[in-house]
C-alpha cells in the first residue's frame, strides 16, 4: 500500500471540486480482506484467517471513539469491491448513530451482476462462491436474502438492494469495465481470446459483442427497478466503459465530466443527499452519451 493518497473527487477538500462534501470529516478506509469487509472464517488447511467483518467493526469503534458519533451527517461510500461492502454493511453503519443523524450510502460500481459469461456459464458466481465459503462470509449477509437463496448469491448486490432500509444512491456504469474484463470475458470463458480486444477496448468489438454488452447493460438496468422504486433511493447509471467514476476528479466534478440529462455525478449525488431533487437517471444505450470518458 502506498504511504500517501491523494484525496480527490468525493474525497477533495476543495469547494471547487467536491462542493457538497468538501468540509466534512473525510476518512478513507484501506481495502485489506478481498471479501469486502465480511468475513469470519478460517481455512486450516493452509493455515489463513479472514476476518473482514472483525476489521470493520473495529475500524468503525475507532471512528465513532474519534467523534464521528457525534456527527450530525455521514455518508458511507467504496468503489468496487468497496462499493459492495458498502451494501453490505449500509444497515450496520445507520445502527452506530443516533436517529436523530442523517446516514446515507453510496456505492460506486459496486453493482456486480450475477452475468452469463460468454460461454453461457457464470464466472463470477464461481468467483463469489469460492469467496462466500472459504471467508465465512454467510453469517454476516442479510438474513432477509439468505433465507430465501444460497448464501453466495447474497453477494450479488442485485439480491439485496431492495431490502436495504437506509437511503442509497447506485453509481455503476452500464458497460463496467471490469465486469466485462473479469466476469463476462475472463479468460476461462474465452479461451480462444475472440474477446480480448474487445474486453479492453470497446471500439474493437464487433457487432455481436456490442449486441452482448447490450445484454449486460439491459440486464443491469432491469434488476435496479425494484430498487429504483424505492423512494429514498438514488441512481446514476451511465453508457459509458468505466469503473470507480467517483474517485476520478474528471468523472466526479470538472468541465466534461460525465452526465446525464446535463447533470454530472457530484451534483446528482449531492442533490440526493440533501434532497434538493430526486435522482433516478438512466443514460440510454451506447453509443447516445458523448459526455463518457471511456476506460481502455
Amino acid at each position: 500500500m502506498e504511504k500517501q493518497i491523494e484525496f480527490s473527487a468525493k474525497l477533495s477538500n476543495k469547494v471547487e471540486e467536491n462542493p457538497d462534501f468538501y468540509n466534512w470529516n473525510r476518512v478513507r478506509v484501506r481495502y485489506c480482506d478481498s471479501g469486502s469487509f465480511a468475513g469470519e472464517g478460517y481455512d486450516e488447511a493452509n493455515g489463513l484467517y479472514f476476518r473482514g467483518q472483525r476489521i470493520w467493526t473495529v475500524v468503525m469503534e475507532e471512528l465513532m471513539s474519534k467523534g464521528m458519533r457525534s456527527a450530525e451527517k455521514a455518508l458511507l461510500s467504496g468503489c468496487s469491491a468497496g462499493g459492495l461492502s458498502s451494501l453490505l454493511h449500509c444497515d450496520q453503519f445507520r445502527a452506530l448513530f443516533p436517529s436523530s443523524t442523517v446516514v446515507k450510502c453510496f456505492s460506486d460500481a459496486g453493482f456486480f451482476l450475477d452475468a452469463v459469461d460468454v460461454s453461457g456459464g457464470r464466472s463470477l458466481r464461481s468467483v463469489f462462491q469460492g469467496v462466500v465459503s472459504i471467508q465465512g462470509v454467510t453469517k454476516n449477509l442479510p438474513a432477509s436474502c439468505t433465507s430465501r437463496m444460497e448464501a453466495s448469491l447474497c453477494f450479488f448486490p442485485q439480491n439485496i438492494v431492495d431490502d436495504i432500509k437506509t437511503p442509497t444512491f447506485i453509481l455503476n456504469a452500464a458497460y463496467d469495465v471490469w465486469q466485462i474484463q473479469e466476469s463476462l470475458a475472463p479468460k476461462n470463458a474465452d479461451p480462444q481470446g475472440y474477446w480480448k480486444d474487445c474486453k479492453f477496448n470497446h471500439s474493437k468489438c464487433n457487432a455481436s459483442q456490442i449486441q452482448f454488452l447490450q445484454g449486460f447493460r439491459d440486464e443491469m438496468v432491469n434488476d435496479l427497478q425494484g430498487f429504483s422504486a424505492i423512494k429514498q433511493s438514488g441512481l446514476f447509471i451511465n453508457s459509458c466503459f468505466d469503473h470507480c467514476q467517483s474517485e476520478r476528479q474528471e468523472r466526479w466534478l470538472g468541465d466534461n465530466s460525465p452526465a446525464i440529462g446535463n447533470k454530472g455525478i457530484a451534483k446528482s449525488v449531492g442533490d440526493w443527499y440533501f434532497e434538493r431533487s430526486e435522482v433516478k437517471a438512466i443514460d440510454c444505450p451506447y453509443p447516445c452519451d458523448n459526455t463518457c470518458h471511456h476506460l481502455f
